[in-house]
Protein backbone atom coordinates (compact mmCIF):
# COMPACT_ATOMS: atom_id res chain seq x y z
CA UNK A 1 0.00 0.00 0.00
CA UNK A 2 1.24 3.30 -1.03
CA UNK A 3 2.03 5.90 1.47
CA UNK A 4 -0.66 7.67 3.26
CA UNK A 5 -0.77 10.86 5.29
CA UNK A 6 -1.88 8.95 8.67
CA UNK A 7 0.79 6.50 8.48
CA UNK A 8 3.24 9.15 10.19
CA UNK A 9 0.88 9.34 13.33
CA UNK A 10 1.19 4.95 13.46
CA UNK A 11 2.06 3.93 17.28
CA UNK A 12 5.42 2.49 16.73
CA UNK A 13 5.03 -1.22 16.31
CA UNK A 14 1.99 -0.79 13.80
CA UNK A 15 2.95 -1.95 10.39
CA UNK A 16 1.13 -0.12 7.43
CA UNK A 17 0.45 -3.66 6.08
CA UNK A 18 -0.18 -6.70 8.10
CA UNK A 19 1.63 -10.30 6.93
CA UNK A 20 -1.55 -12.43 7.00
CA UNK A 21 -1.56 -15.63 8.46
CA UNK A 22 -4.04 -17.73 5.78
CA UNK A 23 -6.66 -19.32 8.58
CA UNK A 24 -10.42 -18.73 9.33
CA UNK A 25 -11.36 -17.81 12.98
CA UNK A 26 -12.05 -21.26 13.65
CA UNK A 27 -8.31 -21.69 12.52
CA UNK A 28 -7.15 -19.02 15.12
CA UNK A 29 -9.76 -21.03 18.06
CA UNK A 30 -7.41 -24.18 17.06
CA UNK A 31 -4.15 -22.32 17.48
CA UNK A 32 -5.16 -20.83 20.81
CA UNK A 33 -5.98 -24.35 22.02
CA UNK A 34 -2.81 -26.07 21.01
CA UNK A 35 -1.23 -23.57 22.83
CA UNK A 36 -2.32 -23.01 25.71
CA UNK A 37 -5.19 -25.41 26.09
CA UNK A 38 -5.81 -24.95 29.97
CA UNK A 39 -6.39 -21.27 29.64
CA UNK A 40 -10.00 -19.55 30.34
CA UNK A 41 -11.65 -18.95 27.19
CA UNK A 42 -14.98 -18.48 28.50
CA UNK A 43 -16.36 -16.90 31.49
CA UNK A 44 -19.89 -16.99 32.19
CA UNK A 45 -21.18 -16.74 35.64
CA UNK A 46 -19.60 -20.07 37.58
CA UNK A 47 -19.25 -21.38 34.31
CA UNK A 48 -15.76 -21.61 32.87
CA UNK A 49 -14.44 -23.02 29.42
CA UNK A 50 -10.68 -23.53 28.86
CA UNK A 51 -9.76 -23.02 25.60
CA UNK A 52 -9.15 -27.02 24.72
CA UNK A 53 -13.12 -27.34 26.07
CA UNK A 54 -13.87 -24.46 23.70
CA UNK A 55 -11.80 -26.02 20.44
CA UNK A 56 -13.89 -29.45 21.60
CA UNK A 57 -17.63 -27.99 21.80
CA UNK A 58 -17.00 -26.12 18.58
CA UNK A 59 -15.76 -29.14 17.15
CA UNK A 60 -18.73 -31.28 18.20
CA UNK A 61 -20.99 -28.67 17.44
CA UNK A 62 -19.99 -28.58 13.76
CA UNK A 63 -19.99 -32.49 13.79
CA UNK A 64 -24.02 -31.72 14.81
CA UNK A 65 -24.82 -29.26 12.20
CA UNK A 66 -23.08 -31.90 9.28
CA UNK A 67 -25.17 -34.14 10.59
CA UNK A 68 -28.28 -32.71 9.71
CA UNK A 69 -27.11 -32.51 6.54
CA UNK A 70 -24.97 -28.99 6.52
CA UNK A 71 -23.53 -28.06 3.05
CA UNK A 72 -20.65 -25.66 2.60
CA UNK A 73 -22.29 -22.07 2.55
CA UNK A 74 -25.64 -23.45 4.18
CA UNK A 75 -27.28 -20.56 6.46
CA UNK A 76 -27.42 -20.94 10.13
CA UNK A 77 -29.23 -18.65 12.01
CA UNK A 78 -28.06 -18.40 15.93
CA UNK A 79 -30.25 -16.14 17.90
CA UNK A 80 -29.05 -15.61 21.42
CA UNK A 81 -27.59 -13.06 24.01
CA UNK A 82 -24.34 -13.52 25.29
CA UNK A 83 -23.79 -16.81 26.40
CA UNK A 84 -20.93 -19.81 25.99
CA UNK A 85 -23.56 -21.02 23.60
CA UNK A 86 -23.03 -18.01 21.14
CA UNK A 87 -19.54 -18.62 21.18
CA UNK A 88 -19.85 -22.38 20.54
CA UNK A 89 -22.61 -22.36 17.95
CA UNK A 90 -21.11 -18.87 16.02
CA UNK A 91 -17.35 -20.90 15.86
CA UNK A 92 -19.16 -24.33 15.35
CA UNK A 93 -20.90 -23.02 12.44
CA UNK A 94 -17.66 -21.71 10.99
CA UNK A 95 -15.75 -25.20 11.62
CA UNK A 96 -18.27 -26.89 9.50
CA UNK A 97 -18.47 -24.37 6.58
CA UNK A 98 -21.59 -22.67 6.62
CA UNK A 99 -22.44 -18.93 7.41
CA UNK A 100 -23.57 -17.92 10.51
CA UNK A 101 -26.56 -15.18 10.56
CA UNK A 102 -26.15 -13.92 13.57
CA UNK A 103 -30.01 -12.79 15.09
CA UNK A 104 -31.14 -9.91 17.63
CA UNK A 105 -33.34 -11.87 20.54
CA UNK A 106 -34.86 -9.00 20.66
CA UNK A 107 -36.42 -9.42 17.18
CA UNK A 108 -40.08 -9.31 16.23
CA UNK A 109 -42.01 -11.99 14.46
CA UNK A 110 -42.16 -10.02 11.55
CA UNK A 111 -38.47 -9.23 11.52
CA UNK A 112 -37.29 -12.29 12.31
CA UNK A 113 -39.80 -13.79 9.10
CA UNK A 114 -38.08 -11.42 6.81
CA UNK A 115 -34.35 -11.90 7.98
CA UNK A 116 -34.84 -15.65 8.12
CA UNK A 117 -36.16 -16.15 4.79
CA UNK A 118 -34.48 -13.63 3.37
CA UNK A 119 -30.97 -15.90 4.59
CA UNK A 120 -32.91 -18.93 4.01
CA UNK A 121 -31.52 -20.41 7.33
CA UNK A 122 -32.54 -24.06 7.31
CA UNK A 123 -30.94 -24.52 10.80
CA UNK A 124 -31.29 -22.03 13.94
CA UNK A 125 -30.14 -22.19 17.37
CA UNK A 126 -32.22 -20.40 19.61
CA UNK A 127 -33.05 -20.41 23.63
CA UNK A 128 -35.91 -21.78 25.06
CA UNK A 129 -37.29 -18.40 26.30
CA UNK A 130 -36.88 -16.63 22.16
CA UNK A 131 -38.74 -20.44 21.00
CA UNK A 132 -41.87 -19.84 23.24
CA UNK A 133 -42.05 -16.17 22.84
CA UNK A 134 -41.55 -15.30 19.21
CA UNK A 135 -40.92 -18.49 17.16
CA UNK A 136 -43.32 -21.04 17.70
CA UNK A 137 -46.11 -18.84 16.36
CA UNK A 138 -44.41 -18.46 13.21
CA UNK A 139 -42.84 -21.67 12.45
CA UNK A 140 -44.95 -21.78 9.50
CA UNK A 141 -43.54 -18.99 7.65
CA UNK A 142 -40.19 -19.98 8.96
CA UNK A 143 -38.09 -22.01 6.21
CA UNK A 144 -36.01 -23.74 9.10
CA UNK A 145 -36.03 -27.42 9.29
CA UNK A 146 -34.22 -28.31 12.90
CA UNK A 147 -34.04 -26.28 16.21
CA UNK A 148 -31.14 -26.60 18.57
CA UNK A 149 -32.80 -25.25 21.76
CA UNK A 150 -30.20 -23.41 24.27
CA UNK A 151 -31.15 -22.55 28.07
CA UNK A 152 -29.22 -20.05 30.27
CA UNK A 153 -28.19 -22.74 33.18
CA UNK A 154 -27.32 -25.40 30.89
CA UNK A 155 -23.74 -25.05 30.96
CA UNK A 156 -23.68 -23.71 34.75
CA UNK A 157 -22.43 -25.59 37.57
CA UNK A 158 -23.90 -26.48 41.48
CA UNK A 159 -25.32 -24.26 42.82
CA UNK A 160 -25.97 -22.17 40.56
CA UNK A 161 -27.33 -25.00 38.05
CA UNK A 162 -30.00 -25.46 40.62
CA UNK A 163 -30.66 -21.52 41.76
CA UNK A 164 -30.37 -20.06 38.42
CA UNK A 165 -33.65 -21.18 37.09
CA UNK A 166 -35.93 -20.31 40.08
CA UNK A 167 -34.87 -16.55 39.02
CA UNK A 168 -35.03 -17.35 35.17
CA UNK A 169 -38.49 -18.31 35.49
CA UNK A 170 -39.54 -15.25 37.48
CA UNK A 171 -37.82 -13.45 34.40
CA UNK A 172 -39.22 -14.88 32.12
CA UNK A 173 -36.07 -16.11 30.73
CA UNK A 174 -36.66 -19.83 30.70
CA UNK A 175 -39.29 -22.01 29.33
CA UNK A 176 -40.16 -25.51 28.52
CA UNK A 177 -40.21 -26.86 25.19
CA UNK A 178 -42.28 -29.82 23.92
CA UNK A 179 -39.58 -32.69 22.67
CA UNK A 180 -40.11 -33.48 19.14
CA UNK A 181 -37.52 -34.90 16.63
CA UNK A 182 -36.68 -31.01 14.98
CA UNK A 183 -36.45 -29.52 17.95
CA UNK A 184 -33.08 -30.43 19.58
CA UNK A 185 -31.52 -29.34 22.94
CA UNK A 186 -28.15 -27.58 22.59
CA UNK A 187 -25.63 -29.08 25.31
CA UNK A 188 -26.92 -32.45 25.03
CA UNK A 189 -26.80 -32.46 21.29
CA UNK A 190 -23.28 -31.34 21.42
CA UNK A 191 -21.62 -33.73 24.32
CA UNK A 192 -23.62 -36.64 22.33
CA UNK A 193 -21.99 -35.89 19.22
CA UNK A 194 -18.41 -36.98 18.27
CA UNK A 195 -15.65 -34.66 17.51
CA UNK A 196 -14.90 -34.34 13.77
CA UNK A 197 -12.06 -36.83 12.54
CA UNK A 198 -11.72 -34.56 9.70
CA UNK A 199 -11.97 -30.64 9.76
CA UNK A 200 -14.18 -29.30 6.69
CA UNK A 201 -12.02 -27.46 3.89
CA UNK A 202 -12.89 -24.20 3.61
CA UNK A 203 -12.00 -21.64 1.34
CA UNK A 204 -10.85 -18.23 2.72
CA UNK A 205 -13.46 -16.03 0.18
CA UNK A 206 -15.77 -18.88 1.44
CA UNK A 207 -18.89 -17.18 2.85
CA UNK A 208 -18.63 -16.90 7.01
CA UNK A 209 -21.39 -14.83 8.04
CA UNK A 210 -24.52 -12.88 6.63
CA UNK A 211 -24.33 -9.96 8.84
CA UNK A 212 -27.58 -7.93 8.80
CA UNK A 213 -27.75 -4.16 9.05
CA UNK A 214 -29.68 -2.13 11.19
CA UNK A 215 -32.25 -1.22 8.58
CA UNK A 216 -31.70 2.40 9.16
CA UNK A 217 -32.73 3.37 5.59
CA UNK A 218 -35.59 0.61 4.85
CA UNK A 219 -35.63 -3.35 5.10
CA UNK A 220 -32.62 -5.32 6.45
CA UNK A 221 -29.91 -6.43 4.13
CA UNK A 222 -27.58 -8.94 4.49
CA UNK A 223 -23.87 -7.88 4.38
CA UNK A 224 -21.56 -11.47 2.95
CA UNK A 225 -18.62 -11.53 4.80
CA UNK A 226 -16.07 -13.85 3.87
CA UNK A 227 -13.57 -16.09 6.38
CA UNK A 228 -11.13 -13.80 4.77
CA UNK A 229 -12.78 -10.69 6.14
CA UNK A 230 -13.21 -11.87 9.11
CA UNK A 231 -10.32 -13.04 9.85
CA UNK A 232 -8.07 -10.24 8.77
CA UNK A 233 -10.42 -8.10 10.73
CA UNK A 234 -9.39 -9.48 13.48
CA UNK A 235 -5.72 -9.56 12.66
CA UNK A 236 -5.75 -5.65 11.70
CA UNK A 237 -6.81 -5.18 15.44
CA UNK A 238 -4.41 -7.37 16.88
CA UNK A 239 -1.65 -5.27 14.33
CA UNK A 240 -3.24 -2.08 15.60
CA UNK A 241 -2.57 -3.04 19.22
CA UNK A 242 0.53 -4.08 19.84
CA UNK A 243 1.00 -3.98 23.50
CA UNK A 244 -1.91 -6.76 23.71
CA UNK A 245 -0.35 -9.48 25.44
CA UNK A 246 -1.22 -12.53 24.17
CA UNK A 247 -2.69 -15.39 26.32
CA UNK A 248 -2.83 -12.63 29.05
CA UNK A 249 -6.04 -10.19 28.57
CA UNK A 250 -9.26 -10.39 29.85
CA UNK A 251 -12.13 -8.76 27.89
CA UNK A 252 -15.75 -8.05 29.13
CA UNK A 253 -17.23 -9.04 26.00
CA UNK A 254 -20.61 -7.46 27.08
CA UNK A 255 -21.60 -5.63 24.04
CA UNK A 256 -23.80 -8.46 21.94
CA UNK A 257 -22.24 -10.43 19.68
CA UNK A 258 -25.52 -10.21 17.40
CA UNK A 259 -23.88 -6.76 16.52
CA UNK A 260 -20.62 -6.89 14.53
CA UNK A 261 -18.96 -4.85 16.87
CA UNK A 262 -19.36 -6.80 19.57
CA UNK A 263 -18.80 -9.92 17.20
CA UNK A 264 -16.00 -8.74 16.25
CA UNK A 265 -13.79 -7.03 19.02
CA UNK A 266 -15.54 -9.05 21.63
CA UNK A 267 -15.11 -12.30 20.23
CA UNK A 268 -13.12 -12.71 17.29
CA UNK A 269 -10.17 -10.60 18.88
CA UNK A 270 -9.81 -12.64 22.34
CA UNK A 271 -10.05 -15.89 19.95
CA UNK A 272 -7.22 -14.49 18.26
CA UNK A 273 -4.72 -13.39 20.79
CA UNK A 274 -6.33 -16.53 23.70
CA UNK A 275 -8.10 -14.00 25.82
CA UNK A 276 -10.74 -14.55 28.31
CA UNK A 277 -13.89 -13.45 27.67
CA UNK A 278 -16.31 -12.66 30.61
CA UNK A 279 -19.58 -12.87 28.97
CA UNK A 280 -22.62 -10.63 29.50
CA UNK A 281 -25.82 -11.10 28.39
CA UNK A 282 -27.46 -7.28 28.54
CA UNK A 283 -25.01 -4.33 28.36
CA UNK A 284 -27.48 -2.67 29.90
CA UNK A 285 -27.05 -4.55 33.35
CA UNK A 286 -24.98 -1.01 34.98
CA UNK A 287 -24.51 -2.38 38.16
CA UNK A 288 -23.17 -5.84 36.45
CA UNK A 289 -20.61 -4.25 34.51
CA UNK A 290 -19.02 -2.68 37.51
CA UNK A 291 -19.01 -5.73 39.31
CA UNK A 292 -17.43 -7.64 36.02
CA UNK A 293 -14.39 -5.34 36.24
CA UNK A 294 -13.78 -5.35 39.47
CA UNK A 295 -14.40 -8.95 40.14
CA UNK A 296 -12.64 -10.62 37.23
CA UNK A 297 -9.77 -7.76 36.71
CA UNK A 298 -10.65 -7.12 32.93
CA UNK A 299 -8.10 -5.86 31.07
CA UNK A 300 -9.97 -4.52 27.63
CA UNK A 301 -13.32 -3.44 27.29
CA UNK A 302 -15.04 -3.00 24.27
CA UNK A 303 -18.28 -0.31 24.76
CA UNK A 304 -20.71 2.14 23.40
CA UNK A 305 -20.76 5.69 24.46
CA UNK A 306 -24.31 4.54 26.62
CA UNK A 307 -22.68 2.22 28.52
CA UNK A 308 -19.87 4.60 29.89
CA UNK A 309 -22.26 7.52 30.49
CA UNK A 310 -24.42 4.22 32.88
CA UNK A 311 -21.10 3.31 34.63
CA UNK A 312 -20.11 7.03 35.36
CA UNK A 313 -23.35 8.02 36.84
CA UNK A 314 -24.55 4.99 38.72
CA UNK A 315 -23.91 4.61 42.75
CA UNK A 316 -21.78 1.62 41.98
CA UNK A 317 -19.05 3.75 40.25
CA UNK A 318 -17.81 4.11 43.43
CA UNK A 319 -17.03 1.08 44.42
CA UNK A 320 -14.59 0.70 40.94
CA UNK A 321 -11.10 -0.15 42.58
CA UNK A 322 -9.78 -2.23 40.12
CA UNK A 323 -6.72 -0.35 37.97
CA UNK A 324 -6.41 -3.63 36.01
CA UNK A 325 -8.26 -1.59 33.06
CA UNK A 326 -6.02 -1.05 30.11
CA UNK A 327 -8.17 0.04 27.47
CA UNK A 328 -11.43 0.78 25.88
CA UNK A 329 -12.17 0.52 22.25
CA UNK A 330 -15.63 2.40 21.85
CA UNK A 331 -17.63 2.92 18.27
CA UNK A 332 -21.13 3.47 17.06
CA UNK A 333 -21.10 6.98 17.96
CA UNK A 334 -19.71 9.99 19.41
CA UNK A 335 -18.42 10.28 23.10
CA UNK A 336 -18.59 13.67 24.89
CA UNK A 337 -14.93 15.20 26.13
CA UNK A 338 -16.23 15.53 29.59
CA UNK A 339 -17.99 11.57 29.65
CA UNK A 340 -14.14 10.27 28.16
CA UNK A 341 -12.45 12.09 30.73
CA UNK A 342 -14.37 11.18 33.55
CA UNK A 343 -14.34 7.61 32.85
CA UNK A 344 -10.88 7.34 32.26
CA UNK A 345 -10.04 9.14 35.93
CA UNK A 346 -12.66 6.68 37.54
CA UNK A 347 -10.74 3.53 36.15
CA UNK A 348 -7.67 4.37 34.92
CA UNK A 349 -8.36 2.39 31.45
CA UNK A 350 -7.88 4.67 28.47
CA UNK A 351 -10.61 5.24 26.19
CA UNK A 352 -9.48 4.84 21.79
CA UNK A 353 -12.69 5.66 19.62
CA UNK A 354 -13.01 4.30 16.29
CA UNK A 355 -15.60 3.79 13.50
CA UNK A 356 -16.99 0.95 11.50
CA UNK A 357 -19.66 -0.26 9.54
CA UNK A 358 -21.01 -3.29 9.01
CA UNK A 359 -20.38 -3.53 5.35
CA UNK A 360 -16.50 -3.66 6.69
CA UNK A 361 -16.77 -6.60 9.20
CA UNK A 362 -16.74 -3.65 10.86
CA UNK A 363 -13.61 -1.26 11.81
CA UNK A 364 -11.81 0.66 9.63
CA UNK A 365 -10.88 3.70 11.93
CA UNK A 366 -9.56 3.88 15.46
CA UNK A 367 -7.31 6.20 17.23
CA UNK A 368 -3.37 4.92 18.46
CA UNK A 369 -3.35 3.84 21.92
CA UNK A 370 -0.07 5.14 23.01
CA UNK A 371 0.20 7.92 20.46
CA UNK A 372 -2.13 10.76 19.84
CA UNK A 373 -5.54 10.58 20.70
CA UNK A 374 -7.91 13.28 19.22
CA UNK A 375 -11.01 13.21 21.01
CA UNK A 376 -14.17 13.76 19.02
CA UNK A 377 -12.30 12.03 15.64
CA UNK A 378 -12.87 8.02 14.50
CA UNK A 379 -8.48 8.17 14.39
CA UNK A 380 -7.00 6.78 11.71
CA UNK A 381 -7.09 4.21 9.17
CA UNK A 382 -6.00 0.98 10.29
CA UNK A 383 -3.41 -1.44 8.98
CA UNK A 384 -4.09 -2.06 4.88
CA UNK A 385 -7.43 0.39 5.34
CA UNK A 386 -7.61 3.11 2.14
CA UNK A 387 -9.75 5.79 2.89
CA UNK A 388 -11.05 8.51 0.18
CA UNK A 389 -13.00 11.50 1.01
CA UNK A 390 -15.60 12.24 -2.38
CA UNK A 391 -16.13 16.06 -1.91
CA UNK A 392 -19.56 16.56 -2.28
CA UNK A 393 -19.21 20.26 -3.13
CA UNK A 394 -22.88 22.14 -3.86
CA UNK A 395 -25.25 19.15 -3.26
CA UNK A 396 -27.31 18.75 -6.84
CA UNK A 397 -30.29 17.40 -5.26
CA UNK A 398 -30.93 19.96 -2.57
CA UNK A 399 -28.95 23.07 -3.25
CA UNK A 400 -26.67 22.87 -0.30
CA UNK A 401 -23.69 24.84 -0.20
CA UNK A 402 -20.52 22.78 -0.06
CA UNK A 403 -18.65 23.07 3.10
CA UNK A 404 -15.63 20.84 2.43
CA UNK A 405 -16.60 17.51 3.80
CA UNK A 406 -17.54 14.56 1.42
CA UNK A 407 -18.89 11.10 1.50
CA UNK A 408 -15.97 8.36 2.90
CA UNK A 409 -15.09 5.82 0.68
CA UNK A 410 -13.19 2.75 2.16
CA UNK A 411 -10.88 0.04 0.16
CA UNK A 412 -9.59 -2.92 2.54
CA UNK A 413 -9.54 -6.32 2.90
CA UNK A 414 -12.23 -6.26 5.93
CA UNK A 415 -14.85 -4.92 3.50
CA UNK A 416 -17.29 -7.13 2.04
CA UNK A 417 -18.32 -9.56 -0.84
CA UNK A 418 -21.67 -7.62 -1.56
CA UNK A 419 -25.45 -7.55 0.09
CA UNK A 420 -27.30 -10.64 -0.25
CA UNK A 421 -29.40 -11.06 -3.27
CA UNK A 422 -29.34 -7.66 -3.70
CA UNK A 423 -27.05 -6.86 -6.57
CA UNK A 424 -28.34 -3.85 -7.57
CA UNK A 425 -27.83 -2.13 -3.84
CA UNK A 426 -24.35 -3.90 -4.05
CA UNK A 427 -23.03 -2.10 -7.37
CA UNK A 428 -25.04 1.23 -5.34
CA UNK A 429 -22.59 0.79 -2.64
CA UNK A 430 -19.86 -0.88 -4.06
CA UNK A 431 -17.83 1.02 -7.27
CA UNK A 432 -14.83 0.37 -8.99
CA UNK A 433 -13.43 -1.31 -5.66
CA UNK A 434 -14.65 1.45 -3.19
CA UNK A 435 -16.99 1.48 -0.21
CA UNK A 436 -19.10 4.08 -0.05
CA UNK A 437 -20.06 4.48 3.23
CA UNK A 438 -22.74 7.02 2.89
CA UNK A 439 -20.96 8.45 5.72
CA UNK A 440 -20.03 12.40 5.76
CA UNK A 441 -16.47 13.10 6.75
CA UNK A 442 -13.66 15.45 6.93
CA UNK A 443 -9.42 14.63 7.38
CA UNK A 444 -7.04 16.94 9.12
CA UNK A 445 -3.68 17.52 8.15
CA UNK A 446 -2.55 14.22 10.26
CA UNK A 447 -4.74 12.04 8.52
CA UNK A 448 -7.22 11.84 11.65
CA UNK A 449 -11.12 11.72 10.43
CA UNK A 450 -13.78 12.99 12.08
CA UNK A 451 -17.64 11.84 10.78
CA UNK A 452 -19.71 15.17 10.55
CA UNK A 453 -22.67 13.09 9.76
CA UNK A 454 -25.02 11.03 7.53
CA UNK A 455 -25.51 11.83 3.72
CA UNK A 456 -29.14 10.83 4.43
CA UNK A 457 -29.50 12.36 8.09
CA UNK A 458 -27.92 15.72 6.63
CA UNK A 459 -30.93 18.43 7.63
CA UNK A 460 -31.32 21.46 4.93
CA UNK A 461 -32.43 24.44 6.70
CA UNK A 462 -33.41 27.83 3.93
CA UNK A 463 -30.35 25.73 1.74
CA UNK A 464 -27.87 25.37 4.54
CA UNK A 465 -26.52 22.02 5.62
CA UNK A 466 -26.71 21.39 9.39
CA UNK A 467 -24.71 18.15 10.51
CA UNK A 468 -26.92 16.43 13.82
CA UNK A 469 -23.94 15.27 15.11
CA UNK A 470 -22.85 18.40 15.21
CA UNK A 471 -25.53 20.30 16.98
CA UNK A 472 -25.27 16.99 19.61
CA UNK A 473 -22.08 17.55 20.66
CA UNK A 474 -22.41 21.42 21.26
CA UNK A 475 -25.32 20.46 23.44
CA UNK A 476 -24.19 18.07 25.06
CA UNK A 477 -21.00 20.18 26.13
CA UNK A 478 -23.69 21.76 28.83
CA UNK A 479 -23.14 20.41 32.31
CA UNK A 480 -26.68 18.68 32.63
CA UNK A 481 -27.54 17.21 29.48
CA UNK A 482 -26.69 13.54 29.53
CA UNK A 483 -27.53 12.43 25.86
CA UNK A 484 -28.79 14.15 22.63
CA UNK A 485 -30.25 12.98 19.61
CA UNK A 486 -31.13 16.10 16.53
CA UNK A 487 -33.40 15.15 13.68
CA UNK A 488 -34.70 17.44 10.73
CA UNK A 489 -38.55 17.73 10.48
CA UNK A 490 -40.40 19.49 8.09
CA UNK A 491 -40.74 23.22 7.65
CA UNK A 492 -42.87 25.67 5.14
CA UNK A 493 -40.45 28.43 5.29
CA UNK A 494 -36.77 26.59 5.47
CA UNK A 495 -37.46 23.25 4.08
CA UNK A 496 -36.85 21.45 7.37
CA UNK A 497 -35.61 22.98 10.69
CA UNK A 498 -33.45 21.71 13.74
CA UNK A 499 -35.32 20.12 16.80
CA UNK A 500 -33.10 18.19 19.47
CA UNK A 501 -33.95 15.97 21.93
CA UNK A 502 -32.57 15.64 25.27
CA UNK A 503 -31.67 13.67 28.55
CA UNK A 504 -30.69 15.53 30.95
CA UNK A 505 -28.70 14.01 33.75
CA UNK A 506 -30.20 13.07 37.23
CA UNK A 507 -31.64 16.02 39.43
CA UNK A 508 -30.72 18.68 36.39
CA UNK A 509 -33.33 21.26 35.73
CA UNK A 510 -32.32 23.58 32.41
CA UNK A 511 -35.20 24.97 30.27
CA UNK A 512 -35.08 24.85 26.43
CA UNK A 513 -34.36 28.66 25.96
CA UNK A 514 -31.40 28.01 28.41
CA UNK A 515 -29.79 25.05 25.53
CA UNK A 516 -30.72 27.32 23.02
CA UNK A 517 -28.30 30.30 24.40
CA UNK A 518 -25.76 27.94 25.41
CA UNK A 519 -25.63 27.06 21.68
CA UNK A 520 -25.57 30.50 20.85
CA UNK A 521 -21.18 30.58 20.90
CA UNK A 522 -20.89 27.01 19.38
CA UNK A 523 -23.06 26.96 16.17
CA UNK A 524 -24.24 29.16 13.77
CA UNK A 525 -27.66 30.73 14.12
CA UNK A 526 -29.05 28.48 11.50
CA UNK A 527 -27.56 25.35 13.20
CA UNK A 528 -29.34 26.76 16.61
CA UNK A 529 -32.26 24.29 17.40
CA UNK A 530 -35.17 25.73 16.78
CA UNK A 531 -37.42 23.25 19.52
CA UNK A 532 -35.34 21.24 22.25
CA UNK A 533 -38.09 18.31 23.71
CA UNK A 534 -37.35 16.65 27.23
CA UNK A 535 -37.13 13.18 27.00
CA UNK A 536 -36.27 10.14 30.21
CA UNK A 537 -34.64 8.52 27.86
CA UNK A 538 -33.69 8.00 23.96
CA UNK A 539 -34.81 5.01 21.71
CA UNK A 540 -31.44 2.71 21.02
CA UNK A 541 -31.04 -0.03 19.36
CA UNK A 542 -29.93 -3.38 21.08
CA UNK A 543 -26.44 -2.34 20.61
CA UNK A 544 -27.15 1.28 22.73
CA UNK A 545 -26.67 2.73 19.87
CA UNK A 546 -29.22 5.89 19.18
CA UNK A 547 -31.76 5.94 16.75
CA UNK A 548 -32.82 9.02 15.13
CA UNK A 549 -35.31 7.09 12.66
CA UNK A 550 -37.29 6.37 15.05
CA UNK A 551 -37.63 10.28 16.71
CA UNK A 552 -38.41 11.01 13.17
CA UNK A 553 -41.29 8.49 12.64
CA UNK A 554 -42.59 9.47 16.10
CA UNK A 555 -42.58 12.96 14.96
CA UNK A 556 -43.89 12.78 11.30
CA UNK A 557 -47.18 10.63 13.61
CA UNK A 558 -47.05 13.57 16.15
CA UNK A 559 -46.60 11.21 19.21
CA UNK A 560 -43.73 13.85 20.08
CA UNK A 561 -46.07 16.65 21.06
Amino acid sequence: MERRPWHAAYDDGVPTSVDYEETTLAGFLAASAGSGGDRSAVRFMNCVLTYAQLDDAVDRFAAVLLGLGLRTGDRVAIQLPNLPQSVIAFLGTLRAGGAAVMTNPLYTQPELVHQWNDAGCRIAVTADFLYEKTIAGVRDKLPVRHFLIASIPEYLRFPLNLLAPLKLKKDHLIAKVPEAPDLLPFRKSVESARPLKERPSVDLDDLAALQYTGGTTGVAKGAMLSHRNLAFQAQQLRAWLPDIQPGREVFLSALPFFHVFGLTVAMSLPVRVAAEMVLLPNPRDVARLIDSINKHKVTIFPVVPAMVHGINHHPKAKTLEVKSLKMCVSGSAPMPEDTLRHFEKLTGGKIVEGYGLTEASPVTHVNPNRGKRKVNTIGLPIPDTDCRIRPMGTDAETGAEGDGSGELLIRGPQVMQGYWNRPDDTADTLKDGWLHTGDLATMDDDGYFRIVGRAKEIIICSGYKVYPDEVDRALIEHEDVLESATIGIPDEKRGESVKSFVVLRPGAKVSEQELRDFCRDKLAAFKIPRQVAFRKELPKSAALKILRRQLLEEELAGENG
